[in-house]
């Protein structure tokens, strides 16, 4: 089951967010920056939320209503870059 997000995040437990970014890819992300992941499905993705929130007591799963921002960009490098730097 999911609930629509609210305006102000529960305090008491964590809240795992499932839905797309901007570019149609599917994203699973902790409401606290403490989980990313791309996925190339939708079932994936909830299988992984549902995975994943046993690890968090309390936490609910919510079905994104607005494309969601990856915090680790998906782009590839440019030349001059280095890839550690953009670790999380």
């Amino acid at each position: 089951m999911t609930s629509a997000i609210s305006a102000e995040p529960d305090p008491s437990g964590s809240i795992i967010f499932v839905g797309r970014d901007a570019a149609g890819h599917w994203l699973v992300q902790g409401h606290q920056g403490q989980l990313e992941g791309r996925f190339v499905s939708r079932t994936a993705a909830w299988a992984f939320a549902r995975s994943e929130c046993r690890g968090f007591p309390g936490a609910r799963i919510v079905a994104a209503l607005r494309p969601l921002i990856p915090a680790v960009s998906f782009e590839p490098l440019r030349h001059d870059e280095c890839a550690i730097d953009r670790a999380a």
